[in-house]
This record gives structure tokens, C-alpha cells and sequence, in this order.
């Protein structure tokens, strides 16, 4: 069963904020870690339990190019991505999405 996914209003702000800075460096580079995010929400789509469980029922999956995770929990009929952040943050940001 493939499983719609849907980003909670936190996630697309980490994910628009995380774009700009990484455009602000290098001109291309917000579009490439754009479509790394795609590749990656792509995979969570059809594997969806592929990736490890962190913390309860919330599953992490990285990105490989950028210091990124997608945390992600695995409901009946959809995918909810709430939070798109990168590894050097503290924990607790994302845990309080869940």
C-alpha cells in the first residue's frame, strides 16, 4: 500500500527556510537540497518502514548530501513528515512536533 504523504505547516517552514540559506550560499544549491528532499520523500513514500524508528513510532531518514533528517510517522493511510531539520539541532525541537 502506498501511503499519500502530507507535511505538517513546521516541516514546509523548515524545509523553505533550510532552502533559502542554502541558496543564500551558493546560487543552485537551495534547488538541490530542495530535490535531495524530494528524492528522499519519494523513498519514505514507497519504503515507508525502511527507516529506523528514533523515538516512539517516529522513523528518521537522512539525506545524503545535506545534514538533514525528515522525521516522519507511519499512520493507516498517510505519511506525516513534521519536521525536515538538521542534525545539529536539539532533539526536543522536533520531539515537541510530535
Amino acid at each position: 500500500m502506498i501511503r499519500e504523504i502530507r507535511l505538517r505547516e513546521e516541516a514546509e517552514a523548515d524545509l523553505s527556510e533550510a532552502a533559502i540559506w542554502y541558496q543564500q550560499q551558493q546560487k543552485g544549491l537551495g534547488y538541490n537540497f530542495l530535490d535531495e528532499v524530494l528524492t528522499l520523500s519519494q523513498s519514505i513514500k514507497e519504503h515507508p518502514l525502511a527507516y529506523p524508528i528514533v523515538h516512539r513510532e517516529v522513523r528518521r531518514a537522512l539525506t545524503n548530501r545535506f545534514p538533514f533528517g525528515i522525521f516522519y510517522r507511519v499512520e493507516e493511510e498517510i505519511i506525516v513528515i513534521f519536521a525536515i531539520m538538521h542534525a545539529s539541532r536539539d532533539p526536543n525541537r522536533w520531539k515537541g512536533r510530535t
